[in-house]
């Protein structure tokens, strides 16, 4: 935060500004901006990391469908979550008795088992004739198929996904950074979406953890080195001090834990088999900076070790120079062949040491007596994927691994992408990444395995200013009548002021959270369309909206100087029929000036620019009369005695009876619109019930209070419903007006539900009739 005082002769303004943290929703930022994401295809690591831990091919017993207690071989066709269609053994290409099963509920076995637990293995009776020696048929069948592992059709791994038998503790070996010959043992700390912490074992250092993706090439199941003839060496560093016989011992502990509970081989199906490549030594060719990947530098093959890996040096020419290498294969995102960046029009860091200022790569490599790599050496320098510039993702802070950030891409060339990294402390220059990276994510990666998300920052300004275009605070006075169009427990939800700062700012983000607190925002948004003066100093402004997964915009008037704010609140207010100071400059603490606590739960009416008040029971309002509010009545318990909980619902018609009337505004107008009723109609009303549904109230429902509605709710087969009129502030005359589309539309309730509400509201109706109308 920070504040800054300015003086300008007469003026004195004083300025507080500050970020403020908001939720971030990638949804609604991608809607308001009109951005887009990048597309889910584009990421291979994730669409391959939520692929079912079974394949096509794999081979399993399974029940036979209509012989008890015999089995049969079947093949799995296709995956589905955890869902498999499957196929008996025997049907050849003939799919008409495909059937699907699901893995958590089936009774499946890998190969094998009716064997080992005694168990009758029989073809179909469809196919039974097809083949005389069906043990000759197996054996021809199952010579070199792949069996549905054990572990992933029984225990607790049972229908993972392959990712999802990766847990905290498993052990792998990962490939030293400088020599691919050397492996070590590492244990994950967590799983993040198969993205992996790991920390090598006999290190207590977290400064020495890692983070992979579970497909990445250094990574391999815990043996794999010794079945390869590869080394097996601790790591080394400043902090490495245990003794040869401390990392051995370390290493059989982690290996004696692991062997009880052995990763599943199924973990490593998806990994790449690395590709031979035609590298030599003195080669150079040009590279993202391994240790800065926001530029692109010269760098030289400075050994080959074999025909998959060899080693990567940036150039340096000077003499104190520390080398930095790294191990690279043909596949390594980030290597490109000399002159690259000249084509693609990107600059190129030209090597510490070089006296040129313009770097020239003929004659650099005149100067170095060095050869350019050839284009052979590249078979994939162009493919994008499908990114394109100014689509957004999540991506991997570079500087620091464990933070994963909202990204925009500035910059698309060949297969390169160019990442600008939002809501950083301290900022830093675009990162740039392959498109085969498996340090980036699509939208709502983070948000769907719970991990936190660096996100952008909201930057308010708020100002206590005597200029002209600033006001004071705006309060939203929560216990203020809230009208029919907006729900008074989202109203209580929303901060108690907002501002002081620019008229138009402070005054969009408050309509905008009064639109957002709406039964129906749209109808909201249509009504603060109507809000103008041709008087007053505006802006247009946008207003957005979503209700039922659709989205709303209109642009509205929104005064832009401080001294027409009160009237642009009050003018509002009247619009969405509240309270005058449900917001606005004026503060409302215990009692509101207006006394609209004893409105009923329907509208604030207007007239004249003055609020007609409720004249009491029995009176006729007429307009413009300043009659006093009738007092709140204190709550009552025992409300009603109900003599049957009714069971089914019995001559209800869903058309208005004659004497429901329309929403009322006042306690007179409830009873002039009772007394309507005519005898007859009464009656035929009361006739609608049979005798077991009616009601006997001990109380008048005009006098009922909210607690006393949400407890009749409750006592109903609707009591689900009960937290609707809390929330919504219903109380007894509230209630005796609500009708079948008032019911749908405040509440937002389908047709079979409001029935059923409606059938309880009416049994209230019929019994006040009966009771008390007269």
């Amino acid at each position: 935060c920070h504040n800054t005082i300015s003086a300008n002769n007469k003026l004195l303004t004083y300025t507080l500004s500050y970020c403020e943290e908001v939720d971030f929703n990638w949804e609604e930022y991608l809607e308001e901006t009109g951005a887009t994401a990048a597309p889910h295809t584009s990421f291979r690591h994730v669409e391959l990391s939520l692929q079912s831990s079974f394949q096509p091919g794999m081979k399993l017993e399974v029940a036979n469908k209509g012989s008890l207690d015999t089995y049969w071989v079947a093949t799995i066709i296709t995956t589905c979550g955890q869902l498999l269609l499957l196929r008996y053994c025997g049907y050849g290409d003939d799919r008409k008795a495909d059937f699907w099963c699901d893995v958590m509920t089936a009774e499946l076995h890998p190969v094998g088992w009716c064997a080992q637990n005694n168990k009758t293995l029989q073809p179909p009776e469809a196919i039974k004739e097809k083949y005389s020696d069906w043990t000759e048929f197996l054996i021809k069948e199952l010579t070199g198929s792949r069996t549905a592992p054990a572990n992933l059709l029984e225990g607790p791994l049972r229908g993972k996904n392959t990712v999802d038998l990766i847990v905290v503790g498993c052990i792998l070996e990962v490939r030293d950074a400088f020599e691919p010959s050397v492996y070590w043992a590492a244990r994950v700390q967590c799983n993040v979406g198969g993205r992996l912490c790991l920390s090598y074992v006999g290190v207590n250092d977290s400064a020495y953890d890692m983070w992979m993706f579970y497909l990445d090439t250094r990574l391999r199941p815990l043996g794999w080195a010794k079945e390869n003839n590869l080394s097996l060496k601790p790591p080394t560093g400043e902090s490495m001090t245990l003794s040869s016989s401390e990392w051995t011992e370390a290493l059989d502990e982690a290996t004696t834990e692991a062997l009880k509970s052995p990763l599943p081989l199924e973990v490593f199906k998806d990994h790449a088999d690395l590709s031979t490549h035609s590298f030599r030594a003195g080669m150079k060719l040009e590279m993202v900076s391994p240790s800065e990947p926001f530029h692109i530098c010269p760098v030289s093959v400075t050994k080959v070790y074999n025909e998959y890996y060899f080693q990567i040096t940036v150039d340096d020419l000077t003499a104190e120079a520390t080398p930095t290498h790294v191990v690279c294969h043909a596949d390594s995102p980030g290597i490109l062949p000399v002159q690259w960046c000249l084509k693609n029009g990107v600059g190129l860091e030209r090597p510490q040491g070089f006296e040129s200022q313009d770097f020239d790569w003929a004659d650099y490599l005149k100067h170095t007596g060095a050869e350019a790599a050839p284009d052979v050496c590249f078979p994939n320098a162009s493919q994008s994927r499908g990114f394109c510039k100014d689509m957004w993702l999540e991506a991997v802070n570079p500087l620091q691994p464990s933070e994963l950030c909202v990204a925009r891409i500035t910059q698309v060339k060949g297969r390169l992408l160019w990442l600008r990294l939002e809501g950083l402390t301290k900022p830093q220059p675009d990162c740039i990444v392959d498109v085969e990276s498996m340090s980036i994510f699509p939208v709502g990666w983070c948000e769907a395995n719970a991990y936190p998300l660096t996100h952008l920052l909201k930057t308010v300004c708020k100002c206590l200013v005597n200029g002209k275009y600033c006001c004071s605070q705006l309060f939203i006075n929560h216990r203020c009548f809230s009208g029919p169009y907006l729900n008074k427990g989202r109203i209580a939800e929303l901060p108690k002021a907002v501002g002081p700062g620019k008229c138009a700012v402070v005054l969009k983000e408050i309509l905008t959270m009064l639109i957002n607190s709406a039964y129906k925002p749209g109808r909201v948004l249509r009504e603060l369309q109507m809000v103008e003066d041709p008087q007053w100093n505006c802006q247009e402004e946008t207003l957005k909206a979503k209700y039922k997964g659709k989205s709303y915009r209109s642009t509205m008037r929104i005064v832009r100087t401080g001294d027409q704010v009160s009237e642009f609140c009050r003018r509002v207010c009247e619009r969405l029929q509240c309270c005058p100071n449900l917001f606005g400059p004026t503060i409302v603490s215990d009692k509101c000036p207006e006394n609209c606590f004893s409105q009923t739960k329907t509208k604030y009416t207007y007239y004249k620019k003055r609020k007609v008040g409720r004249p009491s029971l029995g009176e006729n309002a007429q307009d413009g009369d300043m009659s006093k509010p009738a007092r709140r009545r204190k709550k009552r318990k025992a409300i009603f005695v109900q003599k049957k909980r009714r069971t089914s619902i019995v001559g209800y018609h869903t058309t208005e009876s004659p004497q429901v009337c329309q929403t009322k505004n006042t306690h007179s107008e409830i009873f002039t619109c009772i007394s309507l009723a005519t005898p007859e109609s009464k009656q035929m009303q009361t006739e609608n019930f049979e005798e077991e549904d009616r009601l006997v109230l001990e109380t008048n429902p005009l006098e009922w209070s909210v607690s006393d509605v949400v407890d009749f709710i409750t006592s109903t087969d609707c009591a689900s419903l009960a937290k609707i009129f809390q929330e919504q502030d219903i109380d007894g005359q509230a209630l005796l007006l609500l009708t079948l589309p008032t019911v749908q539309e405040c509440m937002d309730l389908k047709l079979g539900p409001a029935i059923k509400l409606c059938h309880q509201i009416e049994r209230v109706k019929v019994a006040f009739y009966s009771q008390f109308a007269n």
